[in-house]
């Protein structure tokens, strides 16, 4: 499929927490991330060298997951072509809404399996004031300690991840870069981007039956060496390490994942010098025998990698 120039990057993801002080506390005080502002519903951060005012929405809820993802369009010419289509294409649309603290108005539509999305282009651009203003010109803001520099992706479940991939395709322009082909003919997973990198959003197989339902959200650091050092911070604080540190096989990264305190997994990775610049790039497919074999250097896939999400699923 050709690139769609219409979509620039993925913005912001919209994270729900029943336990919103601990969560708050985890993302600023250990996993890195600043408050931009905050509002009686939600509190706005955003990795050191992330551009806009937030990059990760945290909002007071009942439960757990996902509000919505967010895709910046590259000028308000693309965000009205790219209405247009979503309009055209049969997929649930709840229409324009108005901004928030981070950016202007938004469309919202929804995949199939109960994931909201929006695009956007006004936006407010962060601007760093002492002690946060860098001391280089061409970053963000000042930085401390192991902290995660920007949004890298997020990984979505769904019940049918073909059909995920046609709603992508169709709506946002996006390529595939990687792909999990099953023994059984299904998708097992998909790896999705926007612009030259090599994804910013996965979506696999929902096994437990849940719609709408988050499987993590990642932050890039700078450095492996970065993520070996947070994982003795998440040890000090008590953190429940999931996984990793360690190499994936799909897409090269080197990841840690953890919990947060209400139970969403959040991930730190470090993709390295990964670009996907060949305008006819075709999808790297892997097969079940490949994914046997674990990750990249062995570690074997553990089993709440593949059964837990947010919300968790209703017992009985």
């Amino acid at each position: 499929m050709e690139p769609c120039f219409d979509i620039a990057h993925l913005g912001h993801v919209e994270m729900l927490t029943d336990r919103f002080q601990e969560s708050l506390d985890f993302f600023t005080r250990v996993y890195g991330l600043k408050l931009s502002g905050q509002d009686a519903d939600s509190a706005y951060l955003r990795a050191w060298d992330d551009y806009e005012h937030a990059s990760l929405k945290l909002t007071r809820a009942a439960t757990t997951g996902i509000g919505h993802v967010a895709y910046r369009a590259s000028s308000s010419e693309g965000l009205l072509r790219r209405v247009a289509v979503i309009e055209a294409s049969g997929y649930m649309v709840h229409g324009w809404v108005e901004g928030d603290k981070s950016h202007g108005r938004a469309f919202r539509f929804e995949d199939p399996f109960g994931h909201i999305f929006e695009i956007y282009y006004d936006t407010v651009r962060y601007q760093a004031r002492e002690p946060d203003r860098p001391a280089l010109k061409n970053t963000a803001s000042a930085f401390t300690g192991a902290a995660p520099r920007r949004l890298d992706h997020l990984n979505l479940l769904a019940a049918d991840v073909t059909e995920f991939r046609r709603f992508m395709e169709t709506c946002l322009g996006a390529r595939v870069t990687e792909m999990i082909q099953l023994d059984n003919g299904r998708i097992g997973g998909c790896w999705f981007t926007v612009n030259n990198k090599t994804y910013d959003l996965a979506c696999t197989e929902e096994h437990g039956g849940g719609s709408g339902r988050l499987h993590h959200v990642t932050y890039a650091t700078d450095q492996r060496e970065d993520i070996l050092r947070a994982a003795d911070i998440f040890l000090q604080n008590g953190i429940h390490i999931e996984t990793g540190p360690h190499k994936h096989a799909i897409q090269g990264t080197f990841f840690l994942y953890v919990w947060e305190p209400a139970g969403n997994r959040v991930e730190l990775a470090n993709a390295g010098a990964r670009l996907i610049l060949a305008p006819d790039w075709q999808p790297v497919v892997w097969t079940e025998a490949d994914r046997r074999k674990g990750q990249a250097w062995g570690l074997k896939t553990i089993e709440t990698f593949h059964t837990h999400g947010t919300p968790p699923l209703k017992k009985g």
